[in-house]
């Protein structure tokens, strides 16, 4: 579905709406413009017909994505136990296993967090580490002299 509040007002859809109740524009150019298909163009006239005043493309969400505070808190706890490993000089490992602490999040405390959000909360509590650059394997070129007879 197209986002038409980031590509137009709502002045310029009430516009073209009202020049196809005039029927000064066709259908389907106004569809053209505004890349929706005919269930959208119509949906639209109905609603801008119905309150052509309070007539509005604009877009708010119905509710604020926010994680509960408990499940922000168990976010940061399992992070800071896997900084205590990555600072431990006795292992190995030098970046954070993002999967298995949302695998953790699911068996300790029964909540289900996706992983970008868990990512997002590292980097602004300053627990993320970028990847490390990988090293390009040398090539080495052929060459006559290298050949084998």
């Amino acid at each position: 579905m197209s986002q038409l509040h980031k590509k137009f007002t709502t002045e310029q859809v009430k516009d073209l709406l009202q020049r196809y109740m005039d029927k000064k524009i066709e259908r389907k150019y106004i569809q053209e413009i505004l890349s929706i298909k005919k269930v959208r163009f119509f949906a639209l006239l109905k609603n801008f017909k119905d309150n052509p005043d309070s007539f509005s493309i604009d877009y708010s969400r119905r509710s604020p994505k926010r994680i509960p505070q408990e499940v922000e808190k168990n976010i940061i706890k399992e992070l800071k136990i896997d900084k205590g490993i990555i600072e431990s000089k006795t292992n190995p490992t030098d970046s954070y296993n993002y999967s298995y602490i949302k695998d953790r999040l699911e068996d300790r405390y029964h909540q289900k967090v996706s992983l970008p959000t868990i990512i997002n909360r590292a980097k602004q509590f300053d627990f993320y580490l970028p990847k490390k650059a990988k090293k390009k394997p040398t090539t080495v070129k052929w060459s006559p002299i290298m050949s084998v007879n």
